[in-house]
């Protein structure tokens, strides 16, 4: 059967329950790693240590990508979960497991630890046991299901032959196990908790991650058949958004993720740009980036998803990454017009670097991203971190991949609103401490 036919037959029956929902609004709260209600939070970490761990995740992140292979096949298992920064609380299984994941819109699939594992990745709270679940259900390998979904074996269990997913990391580790199905619940803002049943799962009985602290895989909320926004579907009318607080500051704020009609952005100051859906990730067009009346063309990239976009926008990547001529124009550009003292990065790949004025005040330009019908103005808190207590940094970065990312620095103080079925990404600048 042709792969693309089996994926739309498996669609239609993963959402066939979802479908009865009538369509509604949501929202859930989203925890930055480092935040103290975080389970990865160090109470005795700096500040400051914890923003470079931060800047060093998001390289890491970058640099698991094949510079060489880079393709919509392979690039699962370039993404590390460890590289999202938000963790997203839902529930598994009936009666129902709080699971802590890390949300990731550069990940296609839901997958979790489940008992029994060997080998196990630490966590510290109880691994899921499926077989406490009476609405926990294994998938066939002959099931469109199973086909739908890349890198899946057959595993023989009795009468049955399971479908088995395999998730590989850049660096080594892996997640494998059952693809399955179960309810997912979801804890709302607005108060009643919201269930979604048949979800397809990864089970993760062998798992050869790092430390995930309280946390257990991670909550896929890129594109691709078994992402949670897809087989959300027609319950949410395609749409998710989220409004990231101040991450890197001292100022502790709540981050939300909305779904469905609470997720539409609009009003005084929305402007919207094309979305180009690849098999994973969202790609925007980005033109060029601007300081002043300094226009800094960004151009093509041959890793352009959909046939037409040039850069990913990721919620769970730190910096903004550029092509090496892209980032060295805008960084002289940038340069030329600071007037605070340059110092020396203490924090590589950082490299445009400033004595930190005293006072709250940060006096550098405003850049403009030029993306396709959309012009995004990125203020102090967008464009600058503070790395120590005497050195403030531009937080865009030169990769050597084939692949630009639009960090989350970038995206803080947006309401950045998802429509999958108009395949529109929409900005709002937004107070999102409020």
């Amino acid at each position: 059967m042709d792969k693309m036919y089996s994926s739309l037959i498996f669609l239609l029956f993963c959402l066939c329950d979802i479908s009865l929902i009538e369509s509604f609004g949501f929202s859930v709260d989203l925890i930055h790693r480092d935040s103290p209600k975080s389970p990865f939070y160090i109470p005795s970490e700096t500040h400051y240590e914890r923003v470079a761990k931060t800047i060093s995740r998001s390289i890491n992140y970058a640099n698991r990508f094949d510079k060489h292979s880079f393709s919509t096949k392979n690039v699962e298992s370039n993404v590390l979960p460890n590289g999202g920064d938000y963790l997203m609380s839902y529930s598994i299984g009936t009666p129902p497991v709080k699971i802590l994941g890390i949300a990731d819109t550069g990940s296609d699939i839901l997958w979790l630890q489940c008992q029994p594992c060997n080998p196990c990745s630490s966590q510290t709270t109880p691994i899921f046991d499926p077989s406490n679940s009476t609405t926990y259900k294994n998938i066939p390998c002959t099931s469109n299901a199973c086909q739908s979904v890349r890198d899946t074996s057959c595993s023989s269990r009795g009468s049955q032959q399971s479908c088995q997913y395999r998730i590989g990391y850049g660096d080594g580790s892996q997640s494998q196990g059952d693809l399955s199905l179960d309810t997912i619940t979801l804890s709302s803002t607005k108060g009643s908790a919201v269930s979604f049943p048949k979800i397809v799962i990864g089970c993760g009985t062998s798992n050869t991650l790092g430390n995930q602290g309280a946390g257990s895989g991670i909550v896929g909320l890129g594109n691709g058949p078994v992402s949670l926004i897809t087989q959300l579907g027609s319950s949410i009318q395609g749409k998710f958004a989220y409004c990231l607080g101040p991450t890197l500051s001292r100022t502790k704020s709540r981050s939300k993720l909305t779904f469905g009609e609470d997720a539409v952005v609009s009003g005084v100051g929305t402007v919207s740009t094309p979305l180009f859906l690849d098999k994973v990730f969202y790609f925007l067009n980005l033109e060029a980036l601007s300081v002043g009346n300094k226009r800094v063309e960004f151009g093509r990239s041959s890793s352009s998803g959909g046939g037409s976009g040039n850069i990913i926008i990721d919620s769970g990547t730190t910096l903004t990454l550029l092509p090496k001529t892209v980032y060295s124009e805008l960084e002289s550009t940038v340069a030329a017009v600071i007037k605070l003292e340059r110092v020396k990065s203490p924090l590589p790949p950082l490299n445009l670097c400033y004595k930190a004025p005293s006072g709250e005040n940060l006096e550098v330009p405003v850049i403009t991203a030029h993306f396709s019908g959309a012009d995004i103005k990125l203020n102090a808190l967008n464009t600058f971190v503070q790395v120590t207590e005497d050195a403030i940094c531009f937080s865009f970065a030169p990769t050597n991949q084939r692949v630009s990312i639009f960090g989350n620095l970038a995206h803080q103080n947006f309401l950045v609103g998802y429509d999958i079925q108009k395949k529109t990404l929409s900005f709002k600048p937004t107070d999102c401490t409020k």
